[in-house]
């Protein structure tokens, strides 16, 4: 028997999701897909019978907006939520708002896997001349965090996205897991594969090749000391889910241009 039960899932497909686009600290809604996704997903934990009894989430509208469509789905929109510029999506830095597919045709697919999904790799800064550094920098939201501004990171690694979401991990929702609270986190791609890292001591070779497609609530089912008794669980369609999977691979790869 498992002491704690987790269920971390990335948030539903945002719009540039759909584009194919790095999207990282730019703030987007939900595409109409990704809406689906949500509601699918509360439908689900629903029927499985989850009771949350809190929700965290990063400061990102398509994180929160996930949390909100998923307690709607499952008449617990009382269920109170945190939100924390530390589960963000990982900084892509100079890549934000470029097309992956393209990147790979100008750099390799390698490449542009190693800037998706290494442990240890930064891409290149995002410079004050970027197109989207004054709405990144200047949005109000962090105004209110825990670090300034200035402080704010221009580029992550996965390691650097662990590195400053572990405080919050541990001081924050530790804690209320201890306490015994059923806590659902609704994240991002990065924010929940650095996660999983930790909980599981995934390798830094073998994170690499862990990808998770949008709107799927993942199972976790702790010890007493957070170890994980078994591996996290997909919950729904097995079939589906892997072919979710491979989409999300697949963004990082040439795609021929439709006329």
């Amino acid at each position: 028997m498992s002491k704690y039960r987790l269920v971390l899932l990335r948030h539903g497909e945002g719009a540039w999701t759909k584009e194919n686009r790095f999207c990282s600290w730019v703030d987007q809604k939900l595409s109409t897909d990704g809406i689906k996704e949500a509601q699918n997903c509360g439908k689900h934990l629903k029927a499985l019978g989850f009771e949350f009894d809190l929700v965290f989430t990063s400061v990102l509208s398509r994180s929160i907006q996930t949390a909100w469509l998923i307690l709607e789905e499952m008449g617990q929109e009382w269920v109170p939520i945190q939100s924390s510029w530390r589960l963000n999506e990982r900084h892509y830095g100079a890549l934000i708002g470029l097309n992956r597919a393209e990147m790979a045709l100008n750099h390799g697919e390698e490449q542009v896997k190693i800037w998706r999904r290494s442990y240890d790799v930064t891409p290149p800064p995002i410079s004050e001349s970027h197109p989207y550094y004054e709405e990144i920098y200047n949005d109000r939201r962090y105004k209110c965090s825990d670090v300034s501004q200035d402080n704010l990171p221009k580029a992550e690694s996965l390691k650097d996205v662990l590195d400053r979401l572990l405080p919050y991990w541990n001081e924050k929702i530790v804690p209320e897991l201890k306490s015994g609270k059923m806590i659902l986190i609704s994240a991002h791609g990065n924010s929940s594969r650095a996660l999983l890292k930790h909980l599981e001591g995934i390798s830094d070779e073998d994170i690499i090749n862990v990808s998770l497609p949008t709107g799927v609530p993942i199972l976790l089912e702790l010890d007493e000391n957070l170890h994980p008794l078994g591996p996290h669980q997909f919950l729904g369609d097995q079939e589906a889910i892997q072919a979710a999977i491979k989409k999300v691979e697949d963004q990082g790869k040439v795609k021929s241009v439709e006329k």
